[in-house]
């Protein structure tokens, strides 16, 4: 099938401030409802300029993008890796003529962790073969259902119009979502949250900038005609986060009298601490990888290290292996070929631990030194040297073994051998 929409992929505009409630309607209802609790609106972009919210999106995609993504074909000896396969290099090495693996996959990530979907147009040639992989904007794209209940992508280009796609021309990867199509933005989803991270920054910013707060009581010697109008001028002036710290004008002898909390007293740093690990808790990252290194000790670094790779980065991995085996290969490779993310990397502990883990494989039988040299990035011992042996302690041998022995041995060492019934 031939590729029906080669205007997608020439032009890249970026996102328009109006698309960024999205095209599914749990966004548009979720980011369109007004300001949060703390008075901020959260938008993905007022969202991304929290710093924490910035750290956890790049340090999870950024991980993900740095794993060896590869195809493997099943054998009746085990599995191999597929590097004949055409899709072997689309997601290994260069998906596109524009970018390379890292570069897409960390693009889909960020779309993914922001929006709660990533989308991606998937090209292919004549022959229904994939020749190219294009990520798209999640903020333009639109789900729907045909009047035939088959899944529909509207996808939203900037000046190029919009552009209907069909289901084998995209490959989609929803996040947590309650309807399996489309995934709910973990930013709209916790958009309190994080509004109180941006308040509070603001806050801070101002007051930092300005040096003090005028907040309390305006006492004036003589008769105030409108007050209330008084009150509002003030407030306009001085009031919210982002006017904190301004220098206040007193006229006519009015005086102020201050009674607001000390910021000290009112947990200000608290505030913005906390929020810090509320954020680490929507995204389920360990603080320590974002910089925040308060709880981190040298012994409980690395665990949480590993508990992240196997608590936060796995369950991606499965949910984008998942989507690429089922929307990339066509039927007939399906259940052959398959594609896998490497993790070996991220569950290493130190040098020591694993050695005394190669050690205890390697005494066991089921690594031989050139599987341990492999997995160090070392080369192999050649073959004549014992490289692929596998090898075993000599104290460690089957029941069965040790009764014929012990049987053969019994009447030159006076003693008898093990019967068995």
């Amino acid at each position: 099938m031939a590729f029906r929409i080669p205007k997608l992929i020439r032009s890249r505009d970026k996102p328009q401030v109006q698309n960024y409630m999205g095209g599914n309607a749990g966004d548009e209802v979720l980011f369109g409802s007004g300001a949060t609790a703390a008075g901020k609106e959260v938008t993905p972009t007022s969202a991304m300029q929290l710093s924490a919210v910035y750290a956890c999106v790049r340090v999870i995609s950024e991980t993900i993008a740095s794993l060896p993504f590869s195809v493997y074909e099943r054998t009746d000896s085990g599995h191999r890796k597929a590097t004949d396969h055409s899709l072997y290099r689309l997601v290994h090495d260069e998906p596109n003529s524009e970018m390379t693996s890292f570069v897409w996959r960390e693009s889909m990530l960020a779309n993914l962790l922001i929006w709660g979907n990533a989308y991606a147009q998937i090209i292919r040639d004549g022959r229904n073969k994939i020749i190219a992989i294009y990520p798209l904007l999640s903020c333009n794209m639109r789900v729907y259902r045909s009047e035939d209940g088959e899944l529909r992508y509207e996808y939203t280009n900037g000046k190029n119009g919009v552009a209907t796609l069909m289901p084998e021309e995209v490959f989609a990867v929803p996040g947590l979502g309650f309807d399996g199509v489309r995934g709910y933005s973990p930013i709209a989803i916790e958009k309190n949250a994080i509004g109180l991270g941006i308040a509070a920054e603001e806050y801070g910013s101002n007051f930092f900038g300005n040096g003090a707060t005028p907040a309390g009581i305006l006492t004036h010697p003589n008769h105030v005609n409108d007050p209330a109008k008084l009150r509002a001028a003030w407030n306009a002036a001085y009031g919210g986060s982002k006017n904190s710290g301004k220098v206040a004008v007193l006229e006519e002898g009015m005086q102020f009298q201050q009674i607001s909390i000390p910021n000290n007293e009112a947990q200000f740093l608290e505030t913005r601490k906390f929020q810090v690990s509320e954020i680490c808790r929507i995204y389920r990252v360990p603080p320590h990888m974002i910089g925040d290194l308060e709880h981190a000790t040298f012994s409980n670094i690395e665990h949480q290290s590993i508990s992240f790779a196997v608590h936060t980065i796995r369950p991606w991995l499965v949910r984008i292996e998942q989507a690429a085996n089922k929307q990339l290969f066509n039927e007939e490779d399906k259940g052959r070929f398959y594609t896998q993310f490497n993790m070996d990397g991220l569950m290493r502990g130190d040098y020591k631990s694993r050695m005394e883990g190669y050690a205890i494989a390697r005494q066991n039988g089921w690594m031989s030194a050139n599987d341990i040299r492999e997995k160090e990035n070392e080369n192999p011992i050649p073959d004549e040297m014992g490289g692929n042996a596998y090898l075993v302690n000599g104290n460690m041998i089957s029941i069965e073994a040790a009764q014929a022995q012990m049987a053969a041995g019994g009447n030159k060492n006076g003693a008898e051998g093990v019967k068995t019934k």
